[in-house]
């Protein structure tokens, strides 16, 4: 007997969970996992003007270079993580894609290293206030914003992503099922 490999996210156990949140939230707050995004660890010089100038072309933006800002343009963005750090996320499967345009610099897959949060809704900033110690106001932590931060105490990549309140959290795989647990539980309250 063969045994057959099975694709499951880091948070599948949990889709019901988020589910039941929503409908019982009449709509003021979305959980949802984003599973199997790809996700690219960029390192280059952002001195080096004819690199960037690749880059941009490339991706079909400019990377941010401002600190923790995000650009993104369709499905693909790119959010600063160091001044020559960025993590550029994207579709399922762009992997390849993303390491064949990417040229210079350092460039690793980290796909399986993170799973997505997308927590939407007009309580989504109160439930993450109750985690994280950063502004998440819209007049400090507005759209195109990302910050490395705790939630509860779990280290995580925070993205503001729309006006109406809506941001995903990066959290490491073998963290999702506490951070997941925490979301719900404060939910609760």
């Amino acid at each position: 007997m063969i045994a057959k490999a099975v694709r499951r996210s880091a948070l599948a156990d949990y889709t019901d969970r988020f589910a039941t949140l929503s409908a019982t939230s009449g709509g003021e707050l979305s959980v949802r996992e984003l599973p199997f995004v790809s996700q690219i660890n960029l390192r280059a010089n952002p001195n080096d003007a004819g690199l960037m100038q690749q880059l941009e072309s490339a991706l079909g933006f400019a990377l941010p270079v401002v600190p923790n800002t995000a650009a993104s343009r369709e499905d693909r963005r790119a959010l600063w993580l160091a001044p020559d750090e960025w993590l550029v996320v994207g579709l399922d499967g762009q992997q390849a894609a993303f390491e064949q345009i990417l040229i210079g610099g350092s460039i690793v897959d980290v796909s399986a290293n993170r799973t997505l949060l997308e927590i939407r809704g007009p309580k989504a900033r109160e439930l993450l206030a109750h985690g994280v110690s950063i502004d998440l106001d819209a007049r400090a932590f507005g759209p195109g914003r990302c910050a490395q931060t705790l939630l509860a105490k779990t280290q995580v990549i925070i993205e503001r992503i729309r006006d109406d309140p809506a941001f995903r959290i990066y959290v490491r795989s073998s963290y999702a099922s506490y951070a997941a647990e925490w979301l719900l539980d404060a939910a609760a309250e």
